[in-house]
């Protein structure tokens, strides 16, 4: 089997949309843009086996845990903000699902989005690049379905133990939790779409502005720019370098529209980033 240069663990997702249903997740979106940056991609999920949009992910390593239902999404976008469901959940993913083969990839990024990932897969790659994007850890819902942020009482213990975290200034309820995380985390960058990036390390806070791009659609834009800033400081070290490499790949994703196109754009953007510098 083909040594694993990047392991994701999460749930792929039916997003419920106005035009139909569409797959989503971290997974989703990491998982191509992961291919299109080279890597040697695998994907541990679960789903029904009436999911038919699993087929997004064909061209990836795919071990899928049997699940009676597919995690479903809903997101309706009002006056004042986004107001999100969850309708179902599949299996949750542990360290016994893990193909034998995949024990040591060079990245682990584990992807939840409704609490799926069993917190034990932060002490089982000991070799590998341990990366979070934690935002399934920071919501809860109740018999509705709604999302609210919740409190998250094991972040210490696992955000101590990851080599690089990602999060979103929408994952934070305020500004003290993100201090708290900082001190946590050996490495920890929040996105701000548009507004770039802030690099915290040790005492050391960078912000790294992004460039200015028509943006058509910014769904996936989080997931990939987290892959890509993966990627880039697994490959240099440097976690200024890594901001301005996932700034870029992430800017060029929100100018097209679709999965398929907007893994493409990661592709070339890939490429003109090399030749600018």
């Amino acid at each position: 089997m083909t040594a694993i240069d990047y392991l994701l663990i999460g749930h792929i997702t039916r997003d419920l949309t106005p035009h139909g249903d569409e797959p989503g997740g971290t997974v989703t979106y990491s998982g191509r843009a992961a291919a299109a940056l080279g890597s040697h991609t695998a994907v541990l999920t679960s789903y029904a086996p009436d999911f038919t949009s699993s087929q997004v992910l064909a061209d990836l390593h795919v071990h899928n845990v049997p699940s009676a239902a597919t995690t479903t999404f809903e997101n309706v976008y009002t006056p004042h903000g986004r107001a999100q469901t969850v309708h179902a959940t599949a299996t949750t993913l542990t360290p016994d699902h893990l193909p034998e083969p995949w024990g040591e990839p060079a990245i682990v990024h584990l992807a939840p989005v409704v609490h799926e990932v069993d917190a034990r897969f932060i002490h089982h790659f000991p070799n590998s690049l341990v990366c979070l994007t934690p935002q399934g850890w920071l919501r809860e819902w109740g018999g509705d379905g709604r999302v609210h942020p919740r409190e998250w009482p094991e972040a210490q213990a696992i955000l101590s133990r990851a080599d690089v975290v990602v999060l979103s200034q929408e994952d934070l309820p305020d500004i003290a939790t993100l201090w708290q995380y900082w001190e946590w985390s050996k490495l920890l960058v929040l996105t701000g779409g548009p507004k770039g990036c802030l690099v915290l390390q040790g005492a050391t806070a960078v912000r790294i502005p992004t460039i200015a791009v028509p943006q058509v659609d910014p769904t996936g834009a989080g997931d990939i720019f987290a892959t890509a800033y993966f990627i880039r400081y697994h490959q240099t070290g440097d976690a200024i370098e890594a901001a301005h490499f996932a700034n870029f790949i992430a800017a060029h994703s929100v100018t097209q529209s679709g999965i398929d196109a907007v893994t493409e754009a990661v592709k070339q953007a890939a490429k003109q980033y090399e030749i600018k510098r």
